[in-house]
């Protein structure tokens, strides 16, 4: 099966500029170069399948509206920021995307049935070595 691969168009992102927090000085609080991206769910291209899992997941970046909010303030610059925060919802869709193996039920082989039988045997037989014998 081929790897999912999807750019958001860049009409479906909404960016805004806004402080960061932590250390950074004066720098930090004047300049707004941390990124919060906003990205609809419902309303994106996504494919309906990909949509209705992002929807189910449990994450706190994602509200009740359906509504992905990435905060990217690692860089001191704005643009890295955005590109963060993109590259972030890109591995968040990414991640949605990868459908889980369903697994099948498997019986043990004869082979390995035999295997564990012996070695419950042999376990069984050093602890009765260790009874003291009976008169």
């Amino acid at each position: 099966m081929p790897e999912f691969r999807w750019q958001p168009r860049p009409d479906e992102l909404e960016f805004d500029a806004i402080r960061a927090s932590g250390p950074g000085g004066q720098n930090v609080n004047k300049v707004s170069n941390a990124v919060h991206l906003r990205f609809d769910i419902r309303a994106s291209s996504l494919p309906e399948a990909v949509k209705a899992r992002l929807l189910a997941r449990a994450d706190q970046r994602i509200t009740a509206d359906g509504i992905v909010v990435i905060k990217a303030q690692d860089s001191r610059s704005l643009e890295r920021n955005r590109a963060d925060a993109v590259a972030r919802l890109v591995e968040l869709v990414q991640a949605a995307a990868h459908v889980p193996k369903a697994r099948r039920a498997t019986k043990p082989t004869y082979g390995s049935r035999q295997r564990r039988l012996e070695g419950k045997a042999r376990r069984g037989g050093v602890k009765a070595g260790r009874r003291s014998p009976i008169e």
